[in-house]
Protein backbone atom coordinates (compact mmCIF):
# COMPACT_ATOMS: atom_id res chain seq x y z
CA UNK A 1 0.00 0.00 0.00
CA UNK A 2 2.67 2.14 0.65
CA UNK A 3 4.51 1.89 -2.54
CA UNK A 4 1.08 2.52 -4.50
CA UNK A 5 0.34 5.81 -2.11
CA UNK A 6 3.83 6.76 -3.51
CA UNK A 7 3.85 5.99 -6.77
CA UNK A 8 0.09 7.28 -6.85
CA UNK A 9 1.80 10.91 -5.23
CA UNK A 10 5.02 10.85 -7.47
CA UNK A 11 2.87 10.32 -10.78
CA UNK A 12 -0.13 13.69 -9.41
CA UNK A 13 3.63 15.48 -9.03
CA UNK A 14 4.98 14.61 -12.25
CA UNK A 15 1.72 15.39 -14.12
CA UNK A 16 1.00 18.51 -11.87
CA UNK A 17 4.44 19.81 -13.56
CA UNK A 18 3.24 18.81 -17.56
CA UNK A 19 2.34 21.59 -19.56
CA UNK A 20 0.38 22.63 -22.80
CA UNK A 21 2.12 24.50 -25.29
CA UNK A 22 0.62 27.25 -24.39
CA UNK A 23 1.84 27.00 -20.48
CA UNK A 24 -1.30 25.44 -19.04
CA UNK A 25 -0.99 23.14 -16.17
CA UNK A 26 -2.42 19.50 -16.85
CA UNK A 27 -2.61 16.10 -15.89
CA UNK A 28 -2.36 13.63 -18.00
CA UNK A 29 -1.25 9.86 -17.23
CA UNK A 30 -2.17 7.51 -19.96
CA UNK A 31 1.58 6.69 -21.65
CA UNK A 32 1.51 8.33 -25.38
CA UNK A 33 2.35 4.92 -26.48
CA UNK A 34 -0.47 3.34 -25.37
CA UNK A 35 -2.93 7.09 -26.63
CA UNK A 36 -0.81 6.45 -29.94
CA UNK A 37 -2.18 3.02 -29.94
CA UNK A 38 -6.14 3.91 -29.01
CA UNK A 39 -6.00 6.41 -32.12
CA UNK A 40 -4.43 3.91 -34.75
CA UNK A 41 -6.85 1.41 -33.69
CA UNK A 42 -9.91 3.64 -33.79
CA UNK A 43 -8.62 5.08 -37.52
CA UNK A 44 -8.96 1.64 -38.59
CA UNK A 45 -12.09 0.94 -37.60
CA UNK A 46 -13.47 3.88 -38.85
CA UNK A 47 -11.96 3.13 -41.97
CA UNK A 48 -13.45 -0.46 -42.27
CA UNK A 49 -16.91 1.33 -41.45
CA UNK A 50 -16.92 4.66 -43.65
CA UNK A 51 -16.02 4.69 -47.17
CA UNK A 52 -13.36 6.77 -47.80
CA UNK A 53 -13.62 9.45 -50.40
CA UNK A 54 -12.90 8.74 -54.23
CA UNK A 55 -13.01 12.03 -55.28
CA UNK A 56 -9.01 13.11 -56.10
CA UNK A 57 -10.09 17.02 -55.26
CA UNK A 58 -11.44 16.67 -52.27
CA UNK A 59 -8.43 14.30 -51.54
CA UNK A 60 -5.77 16.50 -52.58
CA UNK A 61 -7.34 19.49 -50.95
CA UNK A 62 -7.66 17.63 -47.46
CA UNK A 63 -4.03 16.54 -47.45
CA UNK A 64 -2.58 19.86 -48.72
CA UNK A 65 -4.09 21.54 -46.25
CA UNK A 66 -3.01 19.50 -43.66
CA UNK A 67 0.50 18.88 -44.61
CA UNK A 68 1.18 22.96 -44.82
CA UNK A 69 -0.27 23.02 -41.06
CA UNK A 70 1.97 20.22 -39.97
CA UNK A 71 4.90 21.55 -41.10
CA UNK A 72 4.44 24.73 -39.11
CA UNK A 73 4.00 23.19 -35.81
CA UNK A 74 7.46 22.86 -34.95
CA UNK A 75 8.00 26.37 -35.89
CA UNK A 76 4.98 27.58 -34.17
CA UNK A 77 5.41 25.22 -31.28
CA UNK A 78 8.80 24.17 -30.47
CA UNK A 79 9.43 21.78 -28.11
CA UNK A 80 5.88 20.51 -28.48
CA UNK A 81 6.15 16.51 -29.08
CA UNK A 82 4.09 15.27 -31.84
CA UNK A 83 3.84 11.75 -34.21
CA UNK A 84 6.67 11.11 -36.37
CA UNK A 85 4.38 10.51 -39.52
CA UNK A 86 0.69 11.41 -40.19
CA UNK A 87 -1.95 9.72 -42.15
CA UNK A 88 -4.39 12.01 -43.42
CA UNK A 89 -8.02 10.70 -44.86
CA UNK A 90 -10.74 12.38 -46.54
CA UNK A 91 -14.13 10.23 -45.53
CA UNK A 92 -17.09 9.82 -47.83
CA UNK A 93 -19.64 11.19 -45.32
CA UNK A 94 -22.14 13.88 -45.37
CA UNK A 95 -21.38 15.24 -41.63
CA UNK A 96 -19.59 18.02 -41.28
CA UNK A 97 -17.17 16.94 -39.10
CA UNK A 98 -13.00 16.68 -38.81
CA UNK A 99 -10.47 15.12 -36.43
CA UNK A 100 -7.42 14.10 -35.42
CA UNK A 101 -6.24 11.35 -32.96
CA UNK A 102 -3.06 10.57 -31.31
CA UNK A 103 -0.44 8.92 -33.47
CA UNK A 104 -0.73 11.30 -36.24
CA UNK A 105 -4.04 10.51 -37.70
CA UNK A 106 -6.27 13.19 -39.47
CA UNK A 107 -9.77 12.52 -40.89
CA UNK A 108 -12.01 15.24 -42.74
CA UNK A 109 -15.65 14.02 -43.61
CA UNK A 110 -17.47 15.18 -47.58
CA UNK A 111 -19.83 17.54 -45.45
CA UNK A 112 -17.52 19.44 -44.40
CA UNK A 113 -16.19 20.48 -47.37
CA UNK A 114 -19.38 22.06 -48.07
CA UNK A 115 -19.32 23.86 -44.78
CA UNK A 116 -15.80 25.10 -45.06
CA UNK A 117 -15.93 26.82 -48.71
CA UNK A 118 -12.25 27.96 -48.85
CA UNK A 119 -8.81 26.60 -47.90
CA UNK A 120 -8.43 29.10 -45.38
CA UNK A 121 -11.83 27.86 -43.40
CA UNK A 122 -11.02 24.10 -43.69
CA UNK A 123 -7.07 24.82 -42.27
CA UNK A 124 -9.44 26.42 -39.37
CA UNK A 125 -10.73 23.36 -38.84
CA UNK A 126 -7.90 20.76 -39.06
CA UNK A 127 -5.41 23.34 -37.38
CA UNK A 128 -7.92 23.21 -34.14
CA UNK A 129 -8.27 19.49 -34.43
CA UNK A 130 -4.52 19.31 -34.96
CA UNK A 131 -4.31 21.29 -31.66
CA UNK A 132 -6.00 19.06 -29.61
CA UNK A 133 -3.28 16.29 -29.94
CA UNK A 134 -0.71 18.35 -30.09
CA UNK A 135 -1.87 19.36 -26.79
CA UNK A 136 -2.44 16.09 -25.43
CA UNK A 137 -6.39 16.77 -24.69
CA UNK A 138 -7.17 13.36 -25.11
CA UNK A 139 -5.08 11.81 -22.65
CA UNK A 140 -5.71 14.55 -20.44
CA UNK A 141 -9.14 13.43 -20.74
CA UNK A 142 -9.32 9.88 -20.43
CA UNK A 143 -7.41 10.41 -17.12
CA UNK A 144 -9.91 12.95 -16.01
CA UNK A 145 -12.53 10.47 -16.82
CA UNK A 146 -10.90 7.19 -15.46
CA UNK A 147 -9.39 8.10 -12.28
CA UNK A 148 -5.68 8.54 -11.40
CA UNK A 149 -6.47 4.69 -10.13
CA UNK A 150 -7.96 3.15 -12.57
CA UNK A 151 -5.32 4.87 -15.06
CA UNK A 152 -2.79 3.42 -12.93
CA UNK A 153 -4.62 -0.08 -12.47
CA UNK A 154 -4.96 -0.58 -16.11
CA UNK A 155 -1.71 0.23 -17.03
CA UNK A 156 -0.07 -1.68 -14.74
CA UNK A 157 -2.32 -4.75 -15.36
CA UNK A 158 -1.98 -4.68 -19.07
CA UNK A 159 0.93 -2.82 -20.06
CA UNK A 160 1.52 -1.72 -23.59
CA UNK A 161 1.89 -3.97 -25.83
CA UNK A 162 0.08 -4.14 -28.94
CA UNK A 163 -2.33 -7.26 -28.05
CA UNK A 164 -3.03 -5.70 -24.96
CA UNK A 165 -4.06 -2.14 -26.30
CA UNK A 166 -6.95 -3.98 -28.28
CA UNK A 167 -8.15 -5.64 -24.57
CA UNK A 168 -7.57 -2.04 -22.82
CA UNK A 169 -9.75 -0.41 -25.93
CA UNK A 170 -12.29 -3.57 -25.03
CA UNK A 171 -12.53 -3.37 -21.55
CA UNK A 172 -12.86 0.01 -21.33
CA UNK A 173 -15.48 0.69 -24.07
CA UNK A 174 -13.04 2.98 -26.10
CA UNK A 175 -13.61 2.32 -29.79
CA UNK A 176 -14.62 5.42 -31.85
CA UNK A 177 -15.34 6.95 -28.39
CA UNK A 178 -11.99 7.88 -28.19
CA UNK A 179 -10.67 11.46 -29.23
CA UNK A 180 -14.63 11.99 -31.53
CA UNK A 181 -17.82 11.13 -28.84
CA UNK A 182 -15.53 12.21 -26.14
CA UNK A 183 -16.67 15.18 -25.19
CA UNK A 184 -13.50 17.83 -24.38
CA UNK A 185 -13.74 20.63 -21.68
CA UNK A 186 -14.25 24.31 -22.89
CA UNK A 187 -10.86 25.35 -21.46
CA UNK A 188 -9.82 21.91 -24.18
CA UNK A 189 -11.80 23.74 -26.52
CA UNK A 190 -10.53 27.26 -25.68
CA UNK A 191 -6.86 26.26 -26.09
CA UNK A 192 -7.47 24.59 -29.66
CA UNK A 193 -9.16 27.33 -30.89
CA UNK A 194 -6.53 29.65 -29.56
CA UNK A 195 -3.57 27.11 -31.11
CA UNK A 196 -5.34 26.48 -34.50
CA UNK A 197 -5.81 29.94 -35.24
CA UNK A 198 -1.77 30.55 -34.62
CA UNK A 199 -1.15 27.52 -36.57
CA UNK A 200 -2.70 28.30 -39.53
CA UNK A 201 -2.30 32.10 -39.58
CA UNK A 202 1.81 31.07 -39.82
CA UNK A 203 0.89 28.28 -42.34
CA UNK A 204 0.08 31.31 -44.52
CA UNK A 205 -4.08 30.83 -44.24
CA UNK A 206 -6.47 33.63 -43.38
CA UNK A 207 -6.88 33.69 -39.58
CA UNK A 208 -9.60 36.11 -40.41
CA UNK A 209 -11.44 32.94 -42.00
CA UNK A 210 -11.83 31.61 -39.06
CA UNK A 211 -14.90 33.48 -37.54
CA UNK A 212 -16.70 33.09 -41.03
CA UNK A 213 -16.31 29.16 -40.99
CA UNK A 214 -17.85 28.79 -37.32
CA UNK A 215 -20.80 31.64 -39.01
CA UNK A 216 -21.44 29.05 -41.60
CA UNK A 217 -21.66 26.20 -38.73
CA UNK A 218 -23.92 27.87 -37.10
CA UNK A 219 -25.65 28.02 -40.20
CA UNK A 220 -25.50 24.75 -41.80
CA UNK A 221 -27.32 23.88 -38.08
CA UNK A 222 -30.27 25.49 -39.03
CA UNK A 223 -30.47 26.95 -35.50
CA UNK A 224 -29.57 23.59 -34.05
CA UNK A 225 -26.10 22.66 -32.81
CA UNK A 226 -24.15 20.18 -35.58
CA UNK A 227 -23.09 17.33 -33.92
CA UNK A 228 -19.69 18.72 -34.56
CA UNK A 229 -20.42 21.71 -32.43
CA UNK A 230 -22.32 19.67 -29.93
CA UNK A 231 -19.97 19.81 -27.00
CA UNK A 232 -18.62 23.19 -28.15
CA UNK A 233 -18.59 26.63 -26.71
CA UNK A 234 -21.63 28.85 -28.00
CA UNK A 235 -20.45 29.97 -31.50
CA UNK A 236 -21.04 33.69 -30.61
CA UNK A 237 -18.38 33.16 -27.56
CA UNK A 238 -16.39 31.20 -29.77
CA UNK A 239 -16.27 34.31 -32.84
CA UNK A 240 -15.78 36.41 -30.28
CA UNK A 241 -12.76 34.84 -28.33
CA UNK A 242 -11.15 34.64 -31.95
CA UNK A 243 -11.67 37.99 -32.85
CA UNK A 244 -9.70 38.91 -29.62
CA UNK A 245 -6.69 37.37 -30.71
CA UNK A 246 -7.39 38.70 -34.33
CA UNK A 247 -4.88 40.88 -34.55
CA UNK A 248 -1.87 38.67 -32.89
CA UNK A 249 -2.60 36.27 -35.84
CA UNK A 250 -2.64 38.62 -38.41
CA UNK A 251 0.58 39.71 -37.59
CA UNK A 252 2.19 36.27 -37.77
CA UNK A 253 0.12 35.85 -40.99
CA UNK A 254 1.43 39.16 -42.36
CA UNK A 255 4.78 37.27 -41.94
CA UNK A 256 4.05 34.45 -43.19
CA UNK A 257 4.64 32.46 -46.70
CA UNK A 258 0.79 32.74 -48.49
CA UNK A 259 -0.85 29.41 -48.43
CA UNK A 260 -1.25 27.76 -51.76
CA UNK A 261 -3.55 24.42 -52.17
CA UNK A 262 -5.15 25.07 -55.62
CA UNK A 263 -4.91 22.45 -58.10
Amino acid sequence: MTIRLFLLTTLLFLGGCDKTPTGREQLALVPESMMAQFGSQTFLQMQQQIPVSDDPAANRLVECVSRQLLTRVAARFPGTPMPESWEVVAFDDPTPNAFALPGGKIGVNRGLLEVATTDDQLAAVIGHEVAHVLARHGNERLTQQLGITAVLFVVGLFGEGDADSERIIQALGLGAHLGIALPFSRAHEEEADVMGLELMASAGFDPRESTQLWRNMAAAGGGQPLEFLSTHPNNDSRIEALSERMAAALSIYQQATPANCEP
